[in-house]
């Protein structure tokens, strides 16, 4: 009896992770930054101190690893390879049956969910300060060295690329003051950075919503149904690769003719890759349910799946 309430709660804890994955993977995100950060502070990180080197030095690692993770979100990003695939040879694709805002939509929904890691990385190492430290000290702008050497003694300016290091001719206290102008600074824009952030996607959520065609469950509906149809695509891929490879074995071992397969045909693969904006004119949820239903589909097996000229790596 007291096995039913422990499956129970496991169910229920299981549900509540499955519901909060978003979150739970953000949380993740956001942890691996903050540590990647410290690391690279600690281990990798020294400003050479030289008013030449410090600027270069010290942007290229504040803007260089952001540079690196959205590169990163971008290549594992199954919708824009869907979208950009096939698409040099076959322009339409971009933009299929004339609806280009499908495209631009996924598009900016692709570089949205490319920048979460980039942005993180840009506040942590903004609130750090130690990057924005290095780099600002050695910027021989007179703006920037006249915010921070205003009312101080003649040596600060040359001396301002040196704070970071603390290796300073000037005091222990205008060092020390340079350096929390330094460090405040760089804290107002990582804040600064963070609000933007948090005020444009609390908008951009707005927005999105306020101009659905279709209301807030349906629109819930309409992400687990896309959720549980790539879970279950990818079982049936799987599925199916595993037979074909078995029939074409068999026929090869066995030196007899491969027995009929029953296989999509290049366009109905072409037609339920194309990007999909869920409307209200169209009762579809994606392109596979409209491929399925559509009034115009073959049913017309392939005896034998034939890729052209395409060369799978």
């Amino acid at each position: 009896m007291s096995a039913v309430p422990t499956m129970d709660s496991f169910k229920t804890v299981l549900r509540f992770l499955t519901n909060q994955k978003s979150t739970i993977g953000y949380s993740f995100m956001a942890i691996l930054t903050i540590g990647s950060e410290r690391v690279f502070s600690m281990v990798s990180f020294q400003c050479p101190c030289n008013p030449t080197q410090n600027f270069p030095y010290g942007i290229t690692f504040l803007l260089g690893p952001a540079a690196v993770l959205l590169g990163i979100g971008l290549f594992v990003s199954a919708r824009l390879w869907r979208l950009y695939t096939g698409c040099c040879l076959n322009p339409q694709k971009l933009c299929p049956r004339g609806n280009c805002v499908s495209c631009l939509s996924t598009l900016f929904k692709v570089l949205s969910n490319a920048c979460i890691a980039p942005v993180m990385w840009l506040c942590v190492a903004l609130l750090n300060g130690t990057f924005y430290e290095c780099a600002v000290s050695g910027l021989d702008n007179n703006v920037v060295v006249d915010l921070f050497c205003k009312n101080k003694t003649s040596a600060c300016r040359a001396e301002l690329a040196r704070v970071p290091c603390g290796r300073t001719r000037l005091s222990t206290d205008e060092n020390n003051e340079l350096l929390l102008m330094l460090r405040a600074q760089s804290q107002i824009l990582g804040w600064s950075l963070i609000i933007i952030a948090a005020v444009a996607t609390l908008v951009g959520t707005c927005y999105k919503n306020c101009r659905s065609q279709v209301s807030y469950l349906q629109l819930t509906f309409w992400k687990i149904y896309m959720e549980k149809e790539q879970e279950k695509f990818e079982a049936f891929a799987d599925d199916y690769a595993t037979k074909l490879a078995e029939r074409n074995l068999k026929s090869f071992f066995d030196n007899k003719a491969a027995a009929p397969f029953p296989f999509p045909d290049h366009k109905a693969w072409e037609e339920i890759s194309a990007s999909y904006m869920f409307t209200k004119s169209e009762q579809y949820y994606s392109t596979l349910q409209r491929y399925v239903e559509g009034a115009n589909r073959k049913y017309d097996p392939e005896m034998r799946p034939v890729l052209d000229d395409i060369e799978m790596a």
